[in-house]
């Protein structure tokens, strides 16, 4: 059809085979492309959802003030769907955040706020609230809204479920604000409890952009421990590494969260005798070109 909107583009990510990860050829490692969505992540599913879903409960509006901190992917796909619907939307980020994605945030039309690298998104978290509570600015909060997770719930999940042809066994996320996790565990437990659910986080030592082991006090709020039935840790080296792989021998080209994602899947596709193993592919790796994560790639 000619007359689809971009947002319309939003979902329906390729579900594709490792060709090289897994040698037990009665286990399938499965990655889930969610760079293909038009904001180039997963976070376009939840932003659409939130802001969609706002507007029609009638809580937002083009007068309304909207703040957010991000770490980056959902900064992007809230700047391109505001930009959309006309609304004014601020981004805070850590100011050590990649240039690619402060600048692909500026061209939607977002402004762009850039907190202490030291405080971490943490920072970022404490001046939007700052922000909602004496200037009158309204956050959509991915970390506390059920829109987030429902995103995936009402998509990623049925989508999974369907391109493995209802065989998925495993399914592994990494964890940020836990969205991803919490929506599709909800929606595959509903088909097969027996389905295993499992977290990816970094070891403590570790710095994974788009995985975090959060402080109890930043925890999100739509975290429920109970949908995950396993937590791996992985190391920032496990996941640069994964990274430089899946371009280099899958033709898979992501960041270092999605590298993390697959480190921790070809755990667990190791482990097992014969299953299908289904992981997130977050994002794009092309805007993380301006990071340190690709230097070594063709050394």
């Amino acid at each position: 059809m000619l007359n689809h909107s971009i947002l319309d583009l939003i979902g329906n990510t390729p579900l594709v085979a490792s060709r090289t990860l897994v040698a037990n050829k009665d286990v399938k490692l499965l990655f889930k492309l969610e760079g293909n969505n038009p904001g180039g992540s997963v976070k376009d599913r939840p932003a659409l959802n939130m802001i969609r879903s706002a507007m029609e409960r009638k809580e937002i509006d083009q007068n309304t003030r909207l703040i957010e901190a991000t770490s980056g992917n959902t900064g992007i796909a809230l700047a391109m769907i505001a930009g959309i619907f006309k609304l004014n939307i601020e981004l805070v980020m850590p100011e050590n955040s990649t240039k690619e994605r402060v600048q692909t945030m500026r061209a939607y039309g977002a402004k762009v706020t850039l907190t202490d690298a030291s405080e971490g998104i943490e920072g970022s978290r404490d001046y939007a609230d700052l922000k909602v509570q004496n200037e009158g600015f309204v956050m959509l909060n991915q970390f506390s809204n059920n829109d987030n997770w429902r995103a995936h719930y009402k998509t990623t999940g049925p989508e999974i479920w369907n391109d493995s042809d209802k065989k998925v066994t495993h399914f592994v996320s990494a964890m940020g604000t836990t969205g991803t996790i919490m929506g599709v565990s909800t929606y595959l437990k509903e088909k097969n409890p027996s389905i295993q659910i499992i977290g990816a986080q970094p070891t403590d030592d570790s710095r994974i952009p788009g995985i975090r082991k959060w402080p109890e006090a930043y925890l999100p709020k739509i975290f429920d421990r109970s949908k995950v039935d396993r937590i791996i840790e992985v190391s920032e080296q496990e996941a640069r590494e994964m990274s430089l792989r899946l371009a280099k021998d899958e033709g898979v080209f992501s960041g270092m969260s999605s590298g993390g994602s697959v480190a921790t899947a070809l755990k667990i596709a190791n482990e097992i005798d014969s299953g299908v193993v289904v992981c997130i592919i977050c994002d794009r790796g092309d805007r993380y070109l301006s990071s340190d994560l690709f230097e070594s790639a063709g050394s």
